[in-house]
């Protein structure tokens, strides 16, 4: 029997994205989903508005959001990073270098993403990006040099390009049978769609 396929459409700077990870491992191994790797950033041709554009009343509740949400699942996170808004983009092409190899993937986007918001890291810096990937016993030295490979650049374009065409505006978003479910606290609601599908 084939495997759900479930598209994953994720910014490596999205602290929504860093939440939802322990959640979306969890219906990973549940539904033993096969999960299409796909970096990207927010979307503006589709509405996304990147936080700092967006006015001070709703920059302020993002951080309201954000302390709600940490506290509720208990995962430490900074609410003003020290290296935040960031380029995510170096993060991005070494995640889409990994999984090109077969790697880990999912599992470094999150140590990016928890280096990011929770020890203050700034990733831009190939050292930091390298030293996250060896913790987890990756090489991070190849996948950073990965990250240059002109293959690896076009995947990083071809991966926003895709999120455009389908409709993808914020991240992190999931998309199952071409429906989409956008944030972290939709989960259940993906969960719901791969439970349903498996009755």
């Amino acid at each position: 029997m084939a495997k759900k396929k479930v598209y994953y459409y994720h910014a490596l700077s999205s602290p929504w994205a860093y939440l939802g990870w322990p959640k979306f491992k969890a219906l990973i191994e549940k539904h033993d989903l096969d999960v299409v790797v796909r970096p990207t950033r927010i979307v503006p041709d589709n509405g996304g508005v990147p936080l700092r554009s967006r006015p001070q009343p709703r920059q302020d509740y993002h951080a309201v959001e954000l302390d709600r949400w940490r506290k509720r699942l208990n995962m430490p996170l900074v609410l003003k990073p020290a290296h935040y808004p960031t380029n995510n983009e170096f993060s991005a092409r070494m995640v889409i270098a990994a999984d090109k190899l077969g790697l880990p993937a999912l599992e470094l986007s999150h140590a990016l993403l928890h280096a990011l918001w929770s020890e203050e890291l700034d990733v831009t810096l190939p050292e930091v990006r390298i030293e996250v990937a060896n913790r987890l016993g990756l090489d991070g030295a190849k996948l950073q040099a990965m990250e240059e490979d002109p293959d690896i650049v076009q995947a990083w374009h071809d991966s926003h390009a895709e999120a455009t065409a389908r409709g993808v505006f914020g991240t992190p978003t999931w998309i199952y049978e071409d429906v989409l479910y956008w944030g972290q606290d939709r989960l259940d609601f993906l969960d719901e769609a791969l439970s349903a599908k498996g009755a």
